[in-house]
């Protein structure tokens, strides 16, 4: 073997360990992060009534959401609680059926996978996803489920709202690692459609995506989040409509 053959040889295998260290520490990392993130599920403690004062979903409850732009609706979201449920490790969870639309088209449908703590707190179990591209079905890309892969649940909203908190809202490594920061108590917020008082201001983000942050406002008047601010793009998703049963 010639020189120049034993100095490429060299940088092959050099090249080799690097990747393989890197990738060794990667996967550490995610193990570890996982291993730090373990929270103790005892489904008895929970239940598909959920009552929280700034997110409560009775069956039957359905709200409406639209982002307007130059006096024309570009996005619109459709929220329904459904009757029937799903057992997902042993937790009954029930059933938030979210479908967004964009420019009139359906885009994303969503079941969300919700049960309330005993403490009151909600919890988040995952959710499965239908993606879609010009009316056909095209992906599931974004779905997860507590106990899945290493998937872990999540507190969507606290009961007791304290400035300053923190906490996971889901816990998929790489995949799904959305957290939100409590910003603001007793907040007053205004629509297009009314005024809401006593509302909690929290700060939704995640590492993933650097550019995913909002300002969410969930208010007590009708138990439900009233209004997303995209930090990014400076949009506005208001509450326009919400039918209680």
């Amino acid at each position: 073997m010639n020189q120049r053959s034993k100095i490429f040889f060299a940088l092959v295998v050099l090249l080799l360990v690097v990747g393989g260290a890197t990738l060794f520490v990667f996967d550490n990392t995610k193990r570890s992060r996982a291993a730090e993130y373990d929270p103790q599920i005892n489904p008895a403690d929970f239940t598909t009534k959920i009552t929280n004062q700034y997110f409560a979903l009775p069956v039957g409850k359905k709200m409406t959401y639209e982002t307007t732009e130059q006096g024309r609706v570009t996005e619109r979201i459709e929220i329904e609680i459904l009757q029937e449920t799903k057992t997902i490790e042993g937790v009954e969870t029930a059933i938030y059926l979210d479908k967004e639309y964009k420019n009139g088209q359906l885009v994303e449908e969503t079941r969300d996978y919700l049960a309330q703590h005993k403490n009151g707190d909600v919890w988040y179990f995952g959710e499965d996803v239908n993606n879609y591209w010009n009316g056909m079905l095209l992906d599931h890309s974004g779905s997860f489920l507590h106990g899945k892969d290493g998937a872990k649940a999540g507190i969507w909203m606290k009961a007791e709202q304290r400035t300053g908190d923190s906490y996971r809202q889901e816990f998929y490594v790489g995949h799904a690692e959305d957290m939100r920061d409590t910003v603001a108590t007793g907040e007053t917020v205004s629509t297009k459609t009314r005024t809401y008082t006593g509302c909690v201001k929290v700060y939704d983000w995640t590492p993933l995506e650097k550019n995913s942050r909002e300002h969410k406002y969930h208010c007590p008047e009708v138990g439900a989040l009233v209004l997303t601010e995209d930090l990014q793009t400076g949009k506005r998703s208001e509450l326009v409509n919400v039918v209680q049963p």
